[in-house]
């Protein structure tokens, strides 16, 4: 992928169900749970479900419910760019006026800096990948081992599947 991505910014807000509420710059609404199994359920407000997967600490499965898969690699700054060439802005990390001033300046910065995510995977490499990460269920203490486990935490990869 060459081209410059679509960039969509999107703010997070944690409910009371301990559900997230999305809100995205194009209009769209999504709400996202976390399953047990440290999956991410989501549904949005033109219909679509689907479920994200965290492959490693910077790759992500996202499985829509009509078999679509697409890839997303973290960026830091709270940056994702997916597999379909959209680039999505976590602006909810740093709050306000001031997040939107931070996020824009690191993405103008790094904009060249960006690192695409695979375009396919084989059920073997997703393993792979999960395995030498310790995202996977061989993690053997019930934790995911990466920055994943909150919602908009603290990691340098903006959390929760961008």
């Amino acid at each position: 992928m060459t081209s410059k991505p679509y960039e969509v910014a999107y703010t997070d807000e944690l409910l009371t169900d301990g559900t997230v509420y999305r809100r995205y710059s194009d209009g769209r609404q999504e709400w996202r749970s976390r399953t047990p199994g440290d999956e991410v359920r989501w549904h949005d407000d033109h219909g679509r479900t689907g479920i994200d997967v965290a492959l490693g600490r910077k790759i992500v499965k996202r499985t829509h419910s009509d078999g679509v898969v697409i890839y997303g690699r973290e960026n830091g700054f709270g940056r994702t760019l997916w597999s379909d060439g959209v680039l999505t802005l976590n602006k909810s990390r740093f709050g306000g006026r001031m997040g939107a001033a931070v996020a824009g300046l690191a993405g103008a910065a790094l904009i060249g800096t960006l690192v695409y995510p695979p375009e396919a995977l084989t059920p073997e490499q997703e393993a792979d990948l999960q395995a030498n990460s310790g995202t996977g269920e061989s993690s053997g203490d019930g934790s995911s081992g990466d920055n994943y486990s909150d919602w908009g935490g603290d990691g340098d990869d903006g959390g929760d599947f961008g």
